[in-house]
């Protein structure tokens, strides 16, 4: 299928761009097929009630106006862009997508990584644990995760700097300091929050669609080697917080209604804020299919189908202590793999720690080396059996200054 009939009328997801002519003017922006909608020119037109909000150079004025709003702009799109007698005034809001350059959609606020794969923590464990158990005990009662540099969220395309920091290889008796030999990926799924919360009050799984307003495919960069010798006690820090690539587009939720699933069967009772199995609340999971590929080869096709913790559940444990959400809030799903080797997103389980590097018509890799490049792509079910896309992550490895 092509990357145009990706994005057709069921699909729509939002960006910010501007035109060769004016670099500095950005707009809202809609993908429809080849093409991207100015939007907030649309919206003048077309005399659309929310037409200031759309005319903003970010998406946030419109992630903060709530989802009976998202739902009242999505439909007035749908219209522009299906409507035969709207066609003539559509087409000159119309840009082709190769003409503009596209920015970070939202301005992003917080910055939350989760480790919500089983397959992922598992082989992590057998990795770094060969001889104990593979997840921690804390592992299925809760969604781990850490907080991450929102300043460092970077738009797919963004060159990615080889990092620099402490490290001790195992035989050296004290760290030396360099750029990092072990330089990995983490394909990810990341949602954005639209709507804020009060600060002490608790978003239960029931408010996930009130708050979060669409999905964007996700690189996780990570030094696993400045990583494994700073994480002890308190976690990730340098390792993770150079860079993080995202999608320049964000999917509504809206348009993944079709690819809701079920989460896996889940081993031991949940506690009550956790506990999605209740008939009120709807299927947490997403029927969601990656690629990546480095250097323009496929290496892995990790399933977010089977993903433990669900994006609800995260957002309910992410606030259940009364953290407050704030438009633009972004977080992460974790490493997304499945239970066979083909399926895993990254470079840490594929080449199991770096023993069994990946072979490649340029050669082998256990780890990214300069010059590398890696793209992320997907892909889930829509209505009437055609597929939605999400934009693409793409980021090349350069050298350390």
């Amino acid at each position: 299928m092509s990357d145009s009939a990706l994005f057709g009328p069921d699909n729509l997801p939002y960006g910010v761009f501007s035109t060769p002519d004016r670099p500095g003017h950005r707009r809202l922006g809609v993908r429809f097929g080849d093409d991207v909608l100015d939007v907030g020119a649309a919206a003048a037109a077309f005399g659309s009630a929310h037409a200031e909000v759309l005319r903003a150079p970010s998406l946030n004025p419109l992630l903060a106006a709530g989802r009976p709003v998202w739902q009242e702009v999505r439909a007035e799109l749908r219209g522009w862009l299906t409507d035969e007698a709207l066609r003539e005034t559509t087409a000159r809001h119309l840009l082709p997508l190769s003409g503009v350059q596209l920015h970070l959609p939202f301005e992003v606020a917080d910055y939350v990584d989760f480790y919500a794969s089983e397959h992922h923590a598992t082989n992590v464990g057998r990795i770094f644990r060969p001889d104990g158990e593979a997840l921690t005990p804390n592992w299925k009662h809760l969604p781990i995760g850490y907080h991450g540099r929102a300043g460092t969220v970077v738009v797919s395309g963004t060159p990615v700097v080889r990092p620099q920091g402490q490290r001790k290889p195992p035989n050296e008796p004290v760290p030396v300091f360099g750029p990092s030999r072990r330089l990995d990926i983490e394909a990810e799924v990341g949602f954005v929050v639209g709507t804020p919360s009060e600060l002490g009050r608790p978003v239960g799984l029931a408010g996930f669609r009130d708050h979060v307003f669409g999905v964007t495919l996700l690189n996780d960069w990570s030094a696993r080697d400045i990583q494994a010798w700073e994480y002890v006690p308190l976690g990730p820090f340098l390792g993770k917080s150079f860079a993080t690539s995202v999608s320049p587009w964000i999917t509504p939720l809206d348009a993944l209604d079709a690819a809701r699933v079920a989460p896996p069967q889940r081993d031991f009772p949940l506690l009550p804020y956790l506990d999605d199995a209740a008939e009120e609340v709807e299927p947490g999971g997403l029927d969601l299919r990656i690629t990546v590929e480095l250097n323009g080869h496929v290496i892995a096709e990790p399933p977010f189908a089977t993903m433990y913790w669900t994006a609800a559940q995260q957002l309910a444990h992410m606030t259940v202590n009364g953290a407050s959400l704030r438009t633009g809030d972004l977080y992460a799903s974790g490493t997304v793999s499945g239970p066979e080797h083909k399926q895993r997103g990254s470079l840490l389980e594929l080449t199991w720690g770096g023993r069994e590097p990946l072979t490649l018509p340029e050669g082998e890799r256990a780890f990214l080396e300069d010059g590398d490049e890696v793209t992320l792509t997907a892909w889930a079910p829509g209505p009437g059996g055609g597929r939605i896309g999400l934009g693409e992550v793409r980021g090349r490895v350069l050298p350390s200054e």
